[in-house]
């Protein structure tokens, strides 16, 4: 098992790629801005249920997993690309009306929690990313699995107190902000969408 410096600085370093905004957080802003924060919060437990596979999968055998799966890598890579981009669109053309906090007891959360999922797994990179990141913390004489589970579980915890922050700043936001400044926000995270999920779809896999 790492020792207590090694887990500090993997922390640290979780924290430091959790804080920086990507697809996940623009689309906890986006939803926490327009929804309220248990939709932002709703979307973090999908993308947190997304890492916990992803985890899993590095655990049990990354290299072998993708040996097995590496054909259908492209075609992954290719969806989550157009699901970014129709993400985006749907931004775009948001109204930036602010749902009233009455309806949003009676709207279901699951929509949300899916779309956090397939958002973290809309890039494979990601995966790859993971599966490179982790291992460099994971001491060659000590089982591996026990270790890449407590590494994974600090990220988790990382990724998820940031996301949070996100989401309760966005929440409260909205009760400040007229629509108008919603949709500038959403058009905003829109066009990053749109990009992100272009820029994807031109990667080629290593």
């Amino acid at each position: 098992m790492p020792d207590m410096t090694s887990l500090l600085a993997f922390l640290a370093a979780s924290f430091f790629i959790a804080v920086v905004p990507g697809p996940t957080v623009t689309v906890i802003i986006a939803s926490a801005l327009s929804r309220g924060t248990m939709a932002g919060m709703a979307i973090i437990l999908g993308t947190q249920l997304g890492l916990v596979s992803m985890i899993l999968v590095v655990a049990f055998g990354l290299e072998a997993v993708m040996s097995l799966m590496g054909w259908a890598f492209d075609w992954i890579k290719l969806v989550g690309a157009a699901y970014l981009v129709w993400l985006g669109y749907r931004m775009l053309r948001s109204s930036g009306e602010i749902e009233p906090l009455a309806a949003e007891r009676h709207r279901s959360l699951r929509g949300y929690v899916v779309q956090g999922f397939v958002v973290i797994w809309s890039n494979p990179k990601a995966l790859l990313m993971f599966g490179a990141f982790l291992p460099q913390f994971v001491v060659a004489n000590g089982a591996a699995l026990p270790q890449i589970l407590v590494l994974g579980g600090l990220f988790m915890l990382a990724t998820t107190l940031s996301d949070s922050v996100y989401a309760v700043l966005a929440g409260q936001a909205r009760h400040w902000i007229n629509a108008a400044r919603v949709r500038l926000v959403n058009r905003v995270s829109g066009a990053v969408l749109i990009g992100g999920g272009i820029w994807l779809a031109l990667q080629r896999r290593a």
